[in-house]
């Protein structure tokens, strides 16, 4: 049999090409908070404001992170067609998710380490040049957080997919409402240290920003080290698939395993046990009914 006529019983390990769309949303937002981490820098330097040189060199890591992002989504479409990649390139965006989440855990850790060192060691602010800087952080973050909801809802209600187990882009994202979060954390603190003098509201911000996204960070890595590891998916979707397939005839599993393969497929290998075997394709339908498992394998075992 020529290799040719294998075609419809093999499976497809490319990605889609709407992966484009989110790896310039990626690009786009990168260059904007390379160009705000540029302007706080700068200005920071020019007003003498430490605050704000240190919030310009913090954006810069979050570029750095987003610019990773971009470059997964590009490696992950470049080799999609690539066969040594077992199962394609799924994983990629949850390896770039994890280096993004690792990249907040250590952003959380400085931001906590240097406002606690602020609180005794306080430095001088020069709140009107400061707030106008981190007002135009706030809105350039704004604009990056929607750039990237925006094609990823419109890409998810075309095709269905949940966007949640896409962790390169949660990890984007998370980048982007971090940022937005310390510029809002960090107005509120200028505004309350230029009218009523609380000067120490500055550094107590920047150590409860500084925790809400060490969770985030959790969370991220949590999550994307559950697809890494080829952890099973949740229990409800494997009790399914149990049932779709021992309510027919005398058939049971004896083996069973579920675990994801990208942020949109899952793989799985059954082995069933009967005395009436069937072909591998009626067990394929029967759990089709019930999950979507892009990549299943089922052994079917005669019970002698």
């Amino acid at each position: 049999m020529h290799t040719d006529n294998l075609s419809p019983w093999q499976y497809s390990h490319a990605s889609h090409e709407d992966d484009r769309k989110r790896e310039h949303s990626a690009r786009r937002v990168t260059l904007l908070t390379a160009v705000m981490m540029v302007i706080e820098i700068t200005a920071g330097t020019l007003l003498g404001s430490m605050a704000l040189l240190a919030d310009g060199w913090h954006m810069g890591t979050h570029a750095a992170a987003l610019g990773l992002a971009a470059f997964v989504y590009w490696y992950a479409r470049h080799r999609a067609a690539d066969r040594r990649f077992n199962f394609g390139t799924g994983k990629v965006d949850a390896l770039g998710g994890f280096a993004s989440a690792v990249t907040l855990g250590v952003v959380a850790v400085i931001m906590v380490i240097e406002s606690t060192r602020r609180i005794f060691d306080p430095v001088a602010i020069r709140f009107d040049e400061a707030l106008w800087v981190a007002a135009l952080g706030l809105v350039v973050n704004l604009v990056c957080a929607a750039l990237l909801f925006r094609h990823d809802h419109s890409h998810d209600e075309h095709a269905g997919h949940d966007h949640h187990h896409d962790f390169n882009l949660r990890g984007a994202l998370l980048h982007v409402l971090a940022d937005a979060v310390t510029s809002v954390l960090a107005i509120v603190a200028l505004i309350a240290g230029k009218w009523w003098g609380w000067h120490w509201l500055d550094p107590a911000m920047g150590i409860v920003g500084g925790m809400l996204i060490a969770h985030w960070s959790y969370g991220l890595i949590q999550g994307a080290s559950r697809t890494l590891l080829d952890r099973d998916v949740d229990p409800d979707l494997s009790e399914r698939v149990r049932a779709a397939i021992e309510g027919s005839d005398d058939d049971r599993v004896a083996d069973l395993h579920i675990w994801r393969i990208g942020s949109r497929y899952l793989a799985g290998v059954v082995s069933v046990v009967t005395h009436h075997p069937r072909a591998p394709a009626h067990y394929k339908t029967l759990v089709a009914r019930h999950a979507h498992i892009h990549h299943l394998t089922v052994e079917v075992n005669t019970c002698s």
